[in-house]
């Protein structure tokens, strides 16, 4: 649940005029910005990877020239949430799901110490990145993609890469490299603006009809909960209402696209905030942004559904939602692919 530091309130009388003056321009100020894309660089976004291990990330992510620290990022947030203590039903461990055998013959001793402990992300961390890097050179010769090419060797083993000179034509394999690449996104810091949300205005659409609904603690909107819904409930919703079915909870939501700047928000963005504001897993609220520094909101019990301004000092950072970066982000009931 938010603290709020600020609270702008709007009467519900004006509601639907204001909603209707934030969407005037939407689409084309998202020609604007779709104008000016560019490339990715080798930075992580603020705070997308938790502050202990950002470093580690960073450095570790440039081992060899087919890593980057996002690739790498996406696979310690995909294998383990970045829970360094975590075990698989297939008797993965630690931050970074290394089978036991497989760390015998690839677990390195990242931080000098004279062990190499599974347990420990200073090693853990170090030999994700080794062992992904041992994979790129195996297969470095084969045609296509480098990273690509990596990462399914990561998924399927090299030779699985060389038999079919590619990505193998398992389904598994082909989602796992497009999962982990896409995630990436999430990751990286952008060089350019980053493209709008197709699906923004029918997200806004759907928040917009919830305004003046009571607040409910795990509330989804359903007929048994009087259609109630809390935070990260509400902004779920909006986005199954275009189509894109996001995680449940609101710091698994952060990872379902690239992260655009405080100036360059669209409306349909979603909007974090936290008492950690170098820690994404340490998110704790979700909004959705409508343009003019407000969000439509689902705030606390006992409060309805309203607009309220984001810039407080909570605020973390925001999402723009892409179909692809929802449908990356792994699933923790599934169980991780472990090296």
């Amino acid at each position: 649940m938010r603290r709020f530091w600020v609270i702008g309130g709007i009467g519900f009388g004006v509601c639907l005029c204001f909603v209707a003056l934030l969407l005037v321009g939407t689409y084309s100020a998202a020609a604007g910005i779709a104008a000016g894309g560019g490339g990715r660089a080798l930075g992580l976004t603020k705070g997308a990877v938790p502050a202990k291990y950002q470093a580690l990330v960073q450095k570790w992510g440039v081992l060899c020239p087919t890593l980057s620290p996002a690739i790498l990022a996406a696979q310690l947030y995909s294998e383990s949430g970045w829970n360094p203590t975590i075990v698989s039903p297939a008797d993965a461990r630690g931050i970074a799901q290394f089978i036991p055998g497989t760390w015998a013959t690839h677990g390195i001793d990242g931080d000098g110490d004279g062990d190499r402990d599974i347990w420990d992300p200073n090693d853990a961390i170090p030999s994700a990145a080794s062992y992904d890097c041992t994979l790129a050179k195996d297969v470095k010769n084969v045609p296509g993609d480098p990273v690509g090419n990596m990462l399914a060797a990561y998924n399927a083993g090299p030779g699985a890469v060389l038999k079919h000179q590619g990505v193998p034509p398992y389904r598994e394999t082909q989602g796992y490299v497009k999962a982990i690449t896409t995630l990436a996104k999430s990751f990286e810091k952008p060089v350019g603006r980053v493209a709008p949300s197709q699906q923004a205005a029918g997200a806004i659409y759907f928040a917009q009809k919830q305004l003046g609904t009571p607040y409910l603690w795990g509330g989804n909107g359903t007929p048994d909960q009087d259609g109630r819904f809390d935070c990260s409930g509400l902004t779920k919703a909006a986005y199954e209402s275009v189509g894109i079915t996001l995680p449940r909870v609101a710091n698994d939501q952060y990872n379902a696209g690239p992260h655009p700047s405080r100036n360059e928000l669209l409306p349909g963005d979603l909007v974090f905030f936290s008492d950690d504001l170098t820690n994404s897993r340490e998110i704790r609220h979700v909004g959705l942004y409508v343009g003019g520094g407000y969000m439509i909101n689902a705030p606390y019990t006992g409060a309805v559904i309203r607009f309220d301004k984001i810039d407080t000092p909570d605020y973390f950072g925001a999402t723009r939602v892409t179909r692809d970066g929802a449908e990356a982000l792994p699933d923790r009931t599934a169980g991780a692919t472990a090296p």
